[in-house]
């Protein structure tokens, strides 16, 4: 399976510049928490440099970390949809840098501009497209030989 796209770089270079103009550059220290599972989710952000790792909190008083994101990848997903709230948590692994939106301002640019936001919003279908793959084939490392075929 081939990795994703980066964000920044499949979109059009006009569109790249305008979502580029209203970012914030942002850091995180290692083992910083950037946003908790449940809370509120009203921006996202583009890795620069580092690692995050994404968690649930299923047991115990740690969270588990399902997956990890590297420099250029999208972190952040739930602004777009209501509740507008949190699915995982997500942790600095080591020193992160970023790219810091805020998905209202994004949103209202979208809207202005459907051209904008149909690019913008197929370049994140297809991260996640992507990463719901990832995910499967873990899952099936996981529990491949109890799992049945349909």
């Amino acid at each position: 399976m081939s990795a994703p796209r980066r964000l920044i770089r499949i979109l059009p270079a006009g569109h790249r510049e305008r979502l580029l103009s209203v970012a914030r550059e942002v850091s995180f220290a290692q083992g910083e928490r950037i946003f908790e599972e449940r809370g509120r989710a009203d921006r996202f952000w583009i890795l620069r440099s580092g690692t995050v790792t994404l968690d649930l909190r299923v047991q115990g008083p740690r969270p588990t970390a399902v997956s990890s994101l590297d420099t250029g990848d999208l972190l952040g997903w739930s602004w777009l949809f209501p509740p507008y709230e949190w699915d995982f948590g997500a942790e600095a692994l080591s020193p992160v840098r970023a790219y810091e939106f805020d998905g209202g301002q994004v949103q209202a640019m979208c809207d202005a501009d459907p051209a904008f936001g149909y690019q913008l919003l197929r370049v994140i279908a297809e991260i996640l497209a992507y990463r719901v793959r990832a995910a499967r084939v873990r899952l099936l490392d996981l529990f491949g030989p109890q799992a049945r075929p349909r």
